[in-house]
């Protein structure tokens, strides 16, 4: 979950929920330099979220549906142990 934690790879995978978008797009799109979106879209890759398709000289990235899906499955289950949490009011007494 780290890994959507960061703006820059949020945006990104914002902008590759909408399309498929090589680095050129994604540097037009975030204003950020090449190096730093590289190495974000490195972990991205390395996370599992986003793929890659070599087209001639360009690299072209998309979104793994079940990678998200898997993430929101996470956060569905936060959600529900807030929830639970919230309305038992639990809480650890302090010493």
């Amino acid at each position: 979950m780290r890994v959507l934690a960061d703006p820059l790879r949020l945006r990104i995978v914002t902008l590759l929920a909408r399309e498929t978008l090589c680095t050129t797009h994604l540097i037009e799109e975030t204003g950020a330099k090449q190096t730093n979106l590289s190495n974000h879209l490195k972990v991205l890759r390395e996370s599992g979220i986003v793929e890659t398709e070599p087209c001639g000289r360009f690299v072209y990235y998309r979104l793994r549906p079940e990678a998200l899906a898997a993430l929101a499955g996470r956060f569905a289950d936060f959600a529900e142990t807030a929830r639970t949490t919230a309305e038992n009011n639990t809480k650890r007494s302090c010493p």
